[in-house]
């Protein structure tokens, strides 16, 4: 199971995590999730343990239980959404879609060019 820990401590090492987690069970991993750019931490991580009775027993108990003067948000982790673009009709480039600039929505030029 998957176990998603939120508002870690900055100075919280993988180690700590870890060790905090194998008081309920085997844990297979512990990762505290770091800036890309700037490798700080970024303030929450993920734990893996292969037993699920194990995996709810450190979720139930480790739930707001302070570790380095923070309390924890620990539950089951949700999987990764994907990311959606929010560019509506507009192509990559900022267009509209084909529709000109020049034209209305009915498709006429907006202008003097009739008759």
């Amino acid at each position: 199971m998957n176990i998603y820990v939120g508002n870690l401590s900055w100075e919280l090492t993988e180690d700590e995590l870890r060790a905090a987690f194998e008081a309920y069970g085997q844990v297979s991993s512990a990762s505290v999730i770091k800036d890309k750019f700037s490798g700080q931490p970024r303030g929450f991580g993920f734990v893996e343990m292969p037993n699920e009775e194990e995996a709810k027993a450190a979720i139930q108990s480790l739930n707001g239980k302070e570790l380095r003067n923070r309390a924890l948000t620990v539950n089951e982790a949700r999987p990764r959404r994907e990311k959606k673009h929010s560019h509506g009709s507009r192509d990559r480039f900022g267009g509209s879609g084909g529709r000109g600039r020049d034209r209305n929505r009915s498709g006429r030029s907006r202008g003097f060019d009739r008759y």
